[in-house]
């Protein structure tokens, strides 16, 4: 059946879960940008078990856990993200209200990328805790619940809303090997597949089967026409009030970039932008909601403050980024020369998310752009978004260190030191290979290795950056006596990430690294249920595993990769027992920024 026939089921039980205010004192999210929609077929299918370090609820039959709206919600830390106007001029602040309303307009794209059966949730149900789940998640399924459906027994869809339901890489692989002339467009980061034209609304397309009759693709320009287009007029608002002539002339080039899907020029001027006292983070870039190829991109953006105080401590990785490439683990011809790129960084206060900045996993870093051509004839920008990382420092980070580690290494975590890996983490996301070589071809590394491609890019970039921590140490650009306190810290943001579980793209690959540093004896569990660090044995063991996964990225050695997670993806029972420990805890934080509908200069 079409996905419209079951919008009825959806909305009865939507309605007929009581009302938050039956249940808890809770209150939604005021942030979100929200508007009816379908949904898909129900599905059935056990649901896995709850996260460690998180309560164990009741579950019914299919695996949802029963009645615990308000316990799901609690999980997450609300944060207050002020707007601060100071040093901000008249036309500066009006400049960042037309940004503003791009970015609600942009929260409406990524909304019906992800889940059209939330829509019909979020407008459906009197349950405020279920809203605000949605508010915070993005869709109906709870990211810190290894993404067990909110409300039916649903499981996540992998293609989300960028493909027809019940499409796999093999129906794609398969149509595109019997309609060679699509497969461009079917493998483009910037297009939708459907299965039936795009005047028909989405809730009428059919699902797809193990072979697909025909598949339609739309670029993002045409199908999301209806908020691409405000949008634009909204950023070419903004340029007309910037002060800065060479922001002004990013955003008329990003505005352009919107209507054709072409971010090439855009992302040029972007990173040739000198120390802007604004910025902006507006494309589709990610591949986290791509569950099906791994290539197709979600709409993200956020409005940037810059910190100056704290940029210019950023001198000294910004110098040597060039060379710690060649100081990688990997042979020469799989580290190209980034002599002469741009490697702009920015501290900053972020006011304002969108699209998957906004939901989910909130971010304390970015590396942008994702484009390998833009890698390898320019640069990337690295952003850390420091209100996100204090707060996820002071409610997350060191909370959990205090519940894991061991008590003499419980000093060894700071927030310096969580700052200095993500940092590194940032730079080590635009190191390494810019391409696979597969079968004497040159290939996009997310392409040749899949949807696997996210959990090992993100574990990439923190072993790697771990890697040139001691690189840096021993170049003696850091000082030996901050080595343990990264050590330690990059440790402790590994547990807070791994109560995520593998539903999500950093748990996945921190869950690896945890099993690999105990299997080479790196981390170790004592008597009294505490991890300690042999500080001794991590060099050698983040050497090797940097090693092992910029050969995969090199190699684009799918089945490698594959392997390796399936391996070492597994939760021993010793940690899951250590992380209950840690289930008062806030899985994550969740803003609630100032800067929201109708906030004016």
């Amino acid at each position: 059946m079409v996905r419209s026939q079951s919008i009825g089921l959806l909305l009865s039980l939507a309605l007929a879960i009581p009302a938050a205010s039956q249940l808890s004192a809770q209150t939604p999210n005021p942030n979100p940008v929200l508007s009816p929609a379908g949904t898909r077929p129900p599905g059935r299918g056990q649901g896995p078990a709850a996260q460690p370090g998180l309560p164990n609820p009741e579950r019914n039959a299919g695996g949802r856990p029963i009645h615990n709206e308000a316990d799901r919600a609690a999980r997450w830390k609300v944060v207050a993200m002020p707007y601060s106007r100071a040093g901000l001029t008249a036309a500066e602040q009006q400049m960042i209200a037309k940004l503003a309303d791009a970015c609600h307009l942009m929260d409406e794209i990524y909304l019906r990328q992800s889940d059209l059966g939330g829509w019909a949730l979020y407008h459906a149900t009197s349950n405020a805790d279920m809203a605000r789940l949605y508010s915070i998640n993005g869709s109906r399924w709870d990211l810190a619940d290894r993404n067990t459906p909110v409300i039916g027994e649903e499981p996540l869809v992998p293609g989300h809303e960028l493909y027809p339901f019940g499409t796999t890489s093999a129906v794609i692989e398969k149509y595109a090997a019997a309609h060679p002339e699509q497969k461009a467009a079917l493998y483009s980061p910037w297009t939708v597949v459907r299965s039936a034209p795009l005047d028909l609304d989405p809730t009428q397309s059919p699902p797809v089967a193990s072979v697909a009759d025909h598949l339609y693709t739309y670029p993002y320009h045409e199908a999301y026409a209806e908020w691409v287009k405000p949008m634009v007029a909204d950023l070419r608002a903004a340029a007309k009030l910037s002060p800065d002539l060479a922001f002004a002339h990013y955003l008329n080039l990003r505005a352009d970039a919107l209507l054709s899907d072409d971010y090439y020029a855009s992302d040029v001027a972007w990173l040739d932008l000198k120390n802007p006292k604004i910025d902006l983070i507006f494309a589709p870039y990610e591949t986290y909601l791509d569950g099906v190829l791994g290539v197709k991109t979600s709409y993200g953006g956020a409005i940037l403050v810059r910190n100056e105080a704290e940029s210019r401590k950023l001198a000294m990785y910004q110098q040597h980024e060039a060379a710690m490439q060649q100081a990688l683990p990997i042979p020469a011809e799989d580290r190209p020369s980034k002599e002469g790129q741009a490697t702009p960084m920015e501290v900053v206060d972020a006011p304002l998310r969108a699209g998957d900045l906004h939901y989910g996993y909130q971010a304390v870093a970015d590396n942008l752009p994702n484009d390998p051509r833009i890698h390898a004839e320019k640069g990337s920008k690295k952003i850390f978004f420091k209100n996100f990382m204090d707060a996820r420092v002071e409610y997350v980070v060191l909370p959990v260190a205090q519940k894991m580690l061991t008590a003499a290494q419980i000093k060894d975590v700071s927030g310096e030191g969580y700052l200095t890996g993500v940092i590194l983490h940032e730079i080590s996301h635009g190191l390494g290979p810019a391409y696979a070589q597969v079968n004497g071809k040159q290939v996009a590394i997310n392409e040749a290795i899949g949807p696997a491609y996210s959990g090992l890019e993100e574990a990439k970039a923190d072993v790697t950056g771990i890697y040139l921590a001691k690189w840096l140490v021993d170049q003696k650009l850091l000082p030996q006596s901050e080595l343990n306190g990264i050590y330690a810290s990059y440790v402790a943001g590994v547990f807070r990430t791994l109560r995520f579980g593998t539903a999500e793209a950093h748990g996945r690959a921190e869950l690896m690294e945890f099993n690999v540093l105990l299997e080479h004896g790196a981390l170790a569990m004592g008597g009294d249920g505490k991890y300690s660090i042999d500080y001794g044995a991590m060099p050698a063991a983040v050497a090797s595993l940097a090693q092992q996964l910029l050969t995969f990225e090199a190699h684009g050695d799918h089945a490698g990769v594959e392997a390796w997670f399936a391996k070492y993806d597994v939760m021993p029972t010793a940690l899951t027992q250590a992380l209950a420990s840690t289930r008062e805890i806030p899985v994550d934080i969740t803003p609630e920024f100032e800067l929201a509908h109708g906030v004016r200069p």
